[in-house]
Order: C-alpha cells, then sequence, then structure tokens
C-alpha cells in the first residue's frame, strides 16, 4: 500500500462527483479542490498516476483536470515528454532514478503498475536551448508480466506500448541484453496502431537501450542485428501500411528512428554479485551519455503545451478505446495472416454455398414433377460430401503450405469448427425450404387437376371439330369462324364448371377484419381506406403511443416519485419520451418492417396465391414482438393504438407487393385467364388437325408447347445461378469477405454524403448491408447486360435445347428396344428432363396419346417445332424484364445477401458497431475490429 493508492482513491471520487449532472451543491464532498492538490504534489516532486495498473484505464477527467491546474498555477508551459517501455525487470526505473534523480519504485518482480508521470523543471540557464520549461517523465509498467499470460496479456501489452510511445515526445526502448526481438512485435503492432489513428497525428521518436551488455565492442559486434533489425521494422511497416491503404514506405516515416545513432548499450549495474556489490561506474557513465542524447532530442523538438498534452492524452486514449482488432494480435505480420485467413475462408464458405444452390434447383425441379415427396438432410450431406471432402483439403493445404503457416496454425481448430457449423446450417436451411415447397406444391394440386381438365377439354373438343370440317380446311375464314364459336361457348362452359374462381383481394379490408377480431372495442374506423390514419414511419414523436410505467421502488421514494407524476398529470404536464427512447422504438419499428418484409418473400404469394392467413401471420407476428421489446428493461408500455397503427402501417406498405404477387398468381393459375392464353396455341393445334397431319405430329407440338413456360423458368434459374458466381468473382466490392464489403459501404456513404444512409448504416447495419448488395447486383446486370448475362442466357437455352433433343433421342431408342407404346416414351423423357425442367408426365396427363405410334416422327417434330418455341423466349430477354422474371429463391442478389448476411449482427451497447463473427449465434464473445466514436449510437 502507498501514495499512489490513496491518489488513485481520490482520481474516482472526483470522476464520479464530476459525473453527477444535477445538485453537485448536494454533494457532501468539495470535490473541486481535489485537482489543486494532485497539482500541487506534482510541483513538489511527487509522481502521479497516468494510467490505472489494476484496471489498465486512463482516468481522462481526472488527468484533464489536474493538467487544468497546473496551467493555472505554472501557465501554459511548455514540456517535453520522455517515456520509458521495455520487458518486465528490464531496469527501466532504475535507470530513470539514476538519470534524473527520481525515486520511482524499484525491486525485483513487477513493481511498477500501470504508468506514472513525474514532472521535472529545466533549470533557467537550460531553457534557452531546451525550448522547454519541464520535463515530464513516465515510467510504465514491464511488458510480458508473468503474472498476467495469455491474449489478455497482448492485447494489454500492446494498448500500453501504443499509449506511452504516442505520448512521448522521446521513448526509450528499454532491452534486457543484446536481443530486441522481444520488442520487434510490439513495436510492430504500435506502428499498425499509428496508421489507424489518423485523428491523434502522431510522429514520436525512439532511442533503444540495451541493459545489462558488459562488452564495450557490443555496438561494433550487433551492427549486423541492427541493420536486420532496421529491415525488419521497415519490411513489417509496408505489410501494415498496405493493409491500411497508407503511403509509408517505412519505420522512421512513422516513428523517427535512426539505426546508427540512437541504440545504446549499457554495462550492467552491479560490480559482482548484490548485496554487497558497489554501483558498475560504466553503468553511471552510459547514464550520462543517454541523457546527452535525450537533451539533445529536446533541444530539437518543441516540445508541447500542457493544453496540448491534455488534448493529445485525450484523443490518444479515445482512439485506443476505439481500436480493438489490431492489439490482440502479436504483430502486423499476424494482422496480415490473419485477413488472409478471413478472405479464404469467404471462399471456402461460397464454394458450399454454390453446391447447395445448384442442389436445391434439382431438388425443386423434382419436387415440382412429383418425382420426390420427401427431403432428408441425409440427401443433402451426400450431395454436399465431395464439395465438403474438396473444402476440407482445401483448408488442410492452407494451413499446411501457405508461407505463414507457423502464424495460421493457432485458429486452424476455430476456422475448422466454423465451416462445419456453416454447412450444418445451410443445410437445414434448404431442407427447411425444400419441406416448404413440398407443403405447397401439395396445396396447389387441386388448382392444377383444374386447369388441366379444361385444358384437356378442349384439345379433345377441338380436335372432333377438326376432323368434321376436315373437308373444308382450304377455306381459313370458314375454319376461324368455326374456331372462334367453338372457342366462346367453351369458355362460357368452363366460366360455369369453374369451382373456385381465383378472386380479386382486398387487403386492407382483411387487415380491418383482423384488428376488429384482435381489439373488438377497438376504434377501427379510423383505420378505412383514404381517410385519415397515423402512418407510424412518419410521425415525429412515439409519446402519444406509450403508458408510462409506474415506479417499481417501494418505500417513501416510490410512493413519491409516484405523487408527483399523478400531480403533474391532472395539471396538464406530458411526460415525453427521451432522445435515447425515441431513437430505440424508432430502430424497433423499423427491424420489425425488415422482419416483416422477409416474412412476405417466404409466403411466395405469387406461387401459392394470397390468403388471409397472410395477415394473420404477419399479425401475430407484430404481436409477439412488441410483447418481447415491452418485456425489455423500458420504462413504458405500448398503447393498444401503437399496435393497431404499426399492423396497419406495415400492410399498407405492403398492399402493392402482394397485390402483384397475387396478380400474377392469378394469371398463372386461374383456369379462364390461363386458357384464354392458349387461344392461340389452340388454334394452330386445331388447324393441323385440319389439314390431316397425324397424332404423332399434333402430340410433338403439344409436348413443344408445355415445355415453353418449363424452359423459361430453367434458362433464367441457372442464368441467375452463374451470374452469383460471376459477380462474386468479378464485382470488387462483393468479391472479398464481409470486412471487404464494409470497406466499400463506407467509402459510398462517404462519397453520396447522404445522412439518412449514415443514419440507416449505423441503426439498421443489416439492412443496409441488404441494401448495398442489391444495388450492387443491379447496377452490375445493368452496366453488364449485353456482354454477359444475354450471352450467359443464349448459352444455357441452347444447351437445354440440345438436352432437350438427345432426350427425345433416348427415349425413342429407349422405347424402340422395348417395344414399348406412348406412355413410355412420355415417362422416358420426363424422367430424364426432371433435375433439368419443372415438367412430368400429368402436364400431359389429359391429352390422349393411345394412338401415337411413329416415335422417329414424334422426335423429328420436336426437333423442328423446338427451335421456334426457344427463338420466341430469346426474343424476350432484356434488361427490363430480367429482374421480373427471376425466381424469388434463385435471385443472384438474395443469393448473395444470403453468403454475406447469414452471420452475427449484435451491435455493440456503446458504440452500435455489429459484431464482426461470421457465425449466427455463436459461441464465445462478440468482437469488432474497431469501436466507433461515442455519440454515433445516439
Amino acid at each position: 500500500f502507498g501514495l499512489e493508492h490513496i491518489m488513485r482513491e481520490i482520481g474516482q471520487i472526483y470522476e464520479s462527483c464530476s459525473s453527477v449532472k444535477n445538485n453537485k451543491k448536494d454533494l457532501q464532498i468539495h470535490f473541486s479542490s481535489l485537482p489543486r492538490l494532485a497539482a500541487e504534489m506534482m510541483i513538489s516532486g511527487f509522481p502521479l498516476e497516468l494510467m490505472d495498473g489494476n484496471a489498465g484505464h486512463v482516468p481522462v477527467i481526472w488527468i484533464s483536470a489536474v493538467l487544468d491546474q497546473l496551467k493555472q498555477k505554472l501557465g501554459d508551459q511548455r514540456v517535453f515528454v520522455l517515456s520509458v517501455l521495455g520487458i518486465q525487470s528490464s531496469g527501466k526505473s532504475t535507470m530513470l532514478n539514476a538519470m534524473f534523480g527520481l525515486q520511482f519504485a524499484v525491486s525485483a518482480g513487477r513493481c511498477t503498475r500501470g504508468a506514472f508521470m513525474q514532472l521535472l523543471r529545466v533549470s533557467d540557464e537550460m531553457k534557452t536551448q531546451l525550448n522547454s520549461d519541464y520535463i515530464l517523465v513516465v515510467d510504465t509498467e514491464g511488458l510480458r508480466a508473468l503474472e498476467l499470460t495469455g491474449r489478455s496479456t497482448r492485447h494489454h501489452d500492446n494498448e500500453l506500448a501504443t499509449f506511452v510511445v504516442g505520448l512521448g515526445n522521446l521513448t526509450l526502448i528499454n532491452i534486457f541484453g543484446e536481443n530486441p526481438s522481444e520488442m520487434q512485435d510490439i513495436l510492430q503492432i504500435v506502428v499498425q496502431a499509428f496508421l489507424r489513428m489518423t485523428k491523434v497525428r502522431l510522429n514520436p521518436t525512439c532511442v533503444f537501450v540495451h541493459q545489462n551488455v558488459s562488452d564495450i565492442t557490443a555496438g561494433e559486434e550487433n551492427m549486423e542485428g541492427r541493420r536486420r533489425l532496421q529491415e525488419k521494422l521497415d519490411e513489417m511497416t509496408k505489410l501494415a501500411a498496405k493493409d491500411e491503404v497508407c503511403d509509408v514506405e517505412c519505420f522512421s516515416d512513422v516513428i523517427r528512428f535512426d539505426v546508427q545513432n540512437d541504440v545504446k548499450y549499457f554495462a550492467q549495474l552491479w560490480e559482482g554479485s548484490p548485496p554487497m556489490a558497489p554501483p558498475n561506474p560504466d553503468y553511471c557513465e552510459n547514464v550520462q551519455e543517454l541523457k546527452k542524447i535525450i537533451l539533445s532530442h529536446a533541444m530539437k523538438s518543441d516540445g508541447v503545451t500542457l493544453t496540448h498534452l491534455k488534448d493529445r492524452i485525450n484523443d490518444l486514449w479515445e482512439a485506443l478505446l476505439n481500436e480493438q482488432f489490431v492489439f490482440s494480435f502479436r504483430n502486423s505480420l499476424e494482422i496480415s495472416a490473419y485477413r488472409k485467413l478471413e478472405t479464404e475462408y469467404s471462399k471456402w464458405s461460397w464454394r458450399l454455398r454454390s453446391v447447395v444452390m445448384e442442389t436445391k434447383s434439382k431438388l425443386h425441379n423434382k419436387i415440382e414433377n412429383e418425382a420426390i415427396h420427401e427431403v432428408e438432410e441425409t440427401d443433402l450431406q451426400k450431395e454436399l460430401k465431395e464439395t465438403s471432402a474438396e473444402v476440407k483439403k482445401s483448408m488442410s493445404e492452407f494451413f499446411d503450405k501457405d508461407k505463414d503457416k507457423d502464424i495460421l496454425i493457432q485458429w486452424k481448430a476455430s476456422f475448422e469448427i466454423k465451416i462445419k457449423e456453416l454447412q450444418e446450417n445451410i443445410v437445414k436451411e434448404t431442407k427447411k425450404k425444400l419441406n416448404e415447397i413440398l407443403q405447397k406444391r401439395d396445396l396447389k394440386k387441386k388448382i392444377d387437376a383444374e386447369r388441366t381438365n379444361h385444358e384437356n377439354t378442349l384439345l379433345e373438343k377441338s380436335k372432333e371439330l377438326a376432323l368434321k370440317l376436315k373437308d373444308n380446311a382450304n377455306g381459313l375464314e370458314t375454319l376461324k369462324n368455326e374456331f372462334d364459336l367453338f372457342w366462346e361457348q367453351s369458355m362460357k362452359k368452363i366460366i360455369t364448371d369453374t369451382q373456385t374462381p381465383i378472386k380479386d383481394i382486398d387487403i386492407m379490408r382483411d387487415v380491418r377484419e383482423i384488428l376488429s377480431d384482435i381489439y373488438e372495442s377497438a376504434p377501427v374506423d379510423h383505420l378505412k381506406e383514404k381517410s385519415e390514419y397515423n402512418n407510424i414511419f412518419t410521425v415525429p414523436s412515439y409519446s402519444d403511443y406509450v403508458i408510462f410505467k409506474r415506479s417499481t421502488k417501494s418505500g417513501i421514494k416510490g410512493a413519491i416519485k409516484d405523487a408527483c407524476k399523478s400531480v403533474k398529470e391532472t395539471i396538464g404536464y406530458a411526460q415525453t419520451l427521451s432522445l435515447q427512447q425515441e431513437v430505440k422504438i424508432r430502430s424497433f419499428v423499423s427491424d420489425v418492417v425488415q422482419e416483416t418484409d422477409r416474412n412476405i418473400q417466404s409466403f411466395n404469394i405469387a406461387k401459392t396465391g394470397y390468403n388471409i392467413s397472410c395477415i394473420q401471420a404477419l399479425t401475430y407476428y407484430i404481436k409477439a414482438r412488441v410483447t418481447e421489446h415491452q418485456e425489455e428493461p423500458v420504462k413504458y408500455v405500448f398503447k393498444m393504438e401503437f399496435f393497431m397503427d404499426l399492423v396497419y402501417s406495415i400492410c399498407k406498405k405492403a398492399n402493392k407487393t402482394i397485390t402483384d404477387q397475387h396478380r400474377l398468381f392469378r394469371e398463372a393459375n386461374d383456369p379462364v385467364i390461363y386458357v384464354e392464353k392458349k387461344r392461340e396455341e389452340y388454334y394452330s393445334i386445331f388447324q393441323k388437325y385440319c389439314h390431316g397431319a397425324t397424332s404423332a405430329a399434333i402430340f410433338g407440338q403439344i409436348i413443344c408447347q408445355k415445355l415453353k413456360e418449363p424452359i423459361e423458368q430453367s434458362v433464367y434459374k441457372k442464368t441467375a445461378k452463374d451470374l452469383t458466381d460471376e459477380i462474386k468473382n468479378n464485382c470488387e466490392s462483393l468479391k472479398g469477405s464481409r470486412s471487404n464489403l464494409d470497406k466499400h459501404i463506407l467509402k459510398t456513404l462517404a462519397k453520396e454524403e447522404d445522412f439518412d444512409k449514415y443514419r440507416n448504416y449505423i441503426h439498421n447495419p443489416r439492412d443496409h448491408f441488404k441494401s448495398f448488395i442489391r444495388d450492387e447486383v443491379s447496377r452490375y446486370i445493368t452496366d453488364n447486360f449485353s456482354v454477359s448475362v444475354l450471352p450467359k442466357m443464349k448459352e444455357n437455352i441452347k444447351q437445354l435445347q440440345q438436352k432437350i433433343m438427345e432426350t427425345a433421342h433416348k427415349s425413342t431408342e429407349h422405347v424402340q428396344l422395348n417395344k414399348g407404346d406412348a406412355g413410355l416414351w412420355l415417362k422416358s423423357f420426363t424422367q430424364q428432363l426432371s433435375d433439368a425442367l419443372i415438367f412430368s408426365e400429368k402436364d400431359l396427363s389429359g391429352v390422349k396419346h393411345d394412338d401415337v405410334d411413329d416415335f422417329n416422327l414424334l422426335e423429328e417434330v420436336v426437333r423442328q417445332e423446338l427451335p421456334t418455341i426457344v427463338s420466341d423466349i430469346s426474343s424476350r430477354f432484356n434488361p427490363e424484364t430480367f429482374p421480373v422474371n427471376l425466381d424469388c429463391k434463385f435471385r443472384p442478389d438474395d443469393l448473395l445477401i444470403d453468403h454475406f448476411c447469414q452471420c452475427c449482427w449484435v451491435l455493440c451497447p456503446f458504440c452500435a458497431a455489429p459484431c464482426t463473427n461470421a457465425i449466427e449465434n455463436h459461441l464465445g464473445d462478440h468482437r469488432v475490429h474497431l469501436h466507433r466514436v461515442t455519440g454515433l449510437n445516439g
């Protein structure tokens, strides 16, 4: 126990009292005099603790107040800051005591904890030479302390070294012995930290002091070692500059250092063995020589004023608190190796995702074709087996053969676990999505059956009519009139027979109905279409939506607080939300909107149609989120109107999206609309029947007409997959890891200077990442449509055309070999295409083909008709329709969003920086590369 412990407590008392915002006069301590006491002690020659050795914390408020008092007593004097840094028990405090006659604590083991500063007055005759009035000596605890072990020691040492070197005009790097390798790693981290701390603008100087080197020729003998030290530091500085994108070439550009003149060797302190050994005169001479060097540096330096010193301590400590990434590493090479590993991890994870996407596409086709009826994780794992083995091999080679393998080995186990967890997660997610497709397929069966029945009935009746009119086949006008009459009569019958016509929808009516059911007494009238209602996204304040909770404090204080609140309410005083509460609610609303948008996408209304259950699901989700928010430690509860307006506003926002998707569903599935769109196709078949075409020729044409939509879907799906791979490899912002993406997002924000986007990036980073990825993908598609997208689409449709022709030929051979019928040909044809197209026997279930027996002709018709179909599809390829026609499950932007955004997004509670871990719900602590400036979080 010593005086420093008392002064530390005084400093903590001062900081605590300073933090009291109101009624400072009621405090029992007159704390304003405490800094004056510390300043007087410093002037008297006592050291003051600059960094708390136990907590590793700089009490900035206390230190600033003490420096203000020094300035008040001495004037804004100029000081030369001399700091010392070294391994534990290397003789730092002893050297300073001998040099300046100080009384820093010395002993075996760890005696100095934290950092202490002591003020030395410069004599009047030396002031003119030194350009400084005082020398401020900063003594520090030893690095690599045995009491501390693990990564926390490294982080602490790197942080302390950066602070001390950055604070000093000159830093003595104290080394016990001739080998500087212990300090070499720390200096690399200090350099990289300085490069990242652009605000502080530091340019310190350092001198190496080798203790306990008795050989007088040590300087000459170690010349080669010093040269190698210089090269190593320069090499690491270039590496760090490359990582941080700085124009720095050598170590001296960051920390001034002359390898010839700024390396000194000290003899050992004692002659003989203590405690009876006398001091070594050579040591005293070495101290005097070093003192002259220090004074010569001080003469060249302008020093700093006390005001500037206070600002430097504040800026430096703030920068250290914000920086997290660099200090956890051993040296710059380790940082570079880790970033390289992150880039490789991004490649490995994309390979796994890419294979899963391809498997998902194939299984999706098979589900739609009813080739499979359940999806198991083992099926997906089997598909992933080969790629998983390749990724493991690639990882093993990277960790075993990379030039930095000795550094990388420390992360091998953790990244192997990461890849394993990622594979398990994407398999589970894919199984879930495919099972949803299975369920929706069963729901569509009834609609498909009704539509197919009408279609096939029309086909048979048109065939019968054509046979009757066969003799008048040359009268085109007669044929057209007869077909039109037949078509109108058939459509009337279809309309009459349609049991479940797909009607237009009124989403807002459903919303009002559901809200009325939930709150029977609620004033739902104000939510009527086109009438006044509260748009929750634009309200200036949420204070009218909340009721503040009663005080939970028991006893007199709680009762008085509640009574005061009641009186205020009685006299018309309205309690309002604080800025932090407003920001929290607005962030909550924004998050709910994002999640509901995702839920609406998962409903896949364009494929399954709209049902009131969609709105019910959204409503129950919103209700659950509101309840969850109120259960957090907040001082308010929401009124009923908040939930109602939130539901209404979200549904109003989603109204157009849902309506448009339902319209697409109706056009694709309503029997009347669907059959009406096929009018021209049926007329073409009708004409061929009239002209005496064979059953094989007609059947071949029908097959090609049925293939039109599946071909188009398959081309868009395959192109989306190919395009995603290309964008991932070629687009600068999307080709690397999440850190690289974040860097490009920040560059874009700086370029656009859009405040709303900044705010969204800070409070809703996941939403901003998604928006940025969508913009990048959209821009890439637009800019490269003619040179990249269109050629891919044409190549994919060409390959598909070739596959269909080959399949038709194989099916013909199969039927002829087995002496089968048209049913066998069709079964063989659809099965071979089941993984490439959504096309099955049921699509032709009502088309009679009993009399089809010429399979060579059938194959030939498919070959002749298919190019026309392909040409028609290709003619509609353009940049406007491309994004619209993409399947929502296979869009490039959504695939890349899954790749980059399925990770941890927990925000730091202090600065709102998101966690950088690539695994969602990961084990262990959250982490960030760099903490943000205080205040960005609102």
